[in-house]
């Protein structure tokens, strides 16, 4: 699959963390530096970049002026970011993990929307059931 078939920093690829770490490194910034331009631990940029929490508004404003990307780029892989890596250069084992782990992530998105449709339908039923 070539880069014009998949967009590496979409939402189907990417998360959040994924665009802010990209970016960051991007920009030959460490975690350290860009929370300290940002005004922020650094324990709190590694955890927006493992997607553990994310930024408030000005933080995120602040970040992607930083960055020298969109807001709306962080946010969904959209709009100004940065360039996505050439598949080139990558070896064909790495391309075939790398294929591999973007059907995982798809198959782990529809594994947890339907656990949260079970869910949803388990509260219903006890909420009938206690009311």
């Amino acid at each position: 699959m070539s880069n014009d078939e998949f967009d590496w920093y979409g939402p189907e690829a990417a998360t959040f963390g994924d665009r802010v770490a990209a970016a960051r490194e991007a920009m030959s910034m460490t975690q350290a530096l860009l929370a300290r331009r940002l005004g922020v631990k650094k324990a709190t940029v590694v955890g927006w970049e493992q997607d553990l929490s994310e930024p408030r508004a000005n933080k995120l404003s602040m970040m992607a002026g930083l960055l020298n990307v969109s807001i709306k780029w962080l946010l969904t892989g959209e709009g100004e970011g940065v360039e996505a890596p050439s598949e080139t250069e990558m070896p064909n084992d790495m391309k075939d993990i790398l294929t591999e782990l973007r059907g995982l992530r798809g198959e782990m998105r529809a594994n947890a929307e339907r656990a949260a449709r079970l869910e949803k339908k388990l509260r219903q039923l006890i909420e009938r059931g206690n009311g």
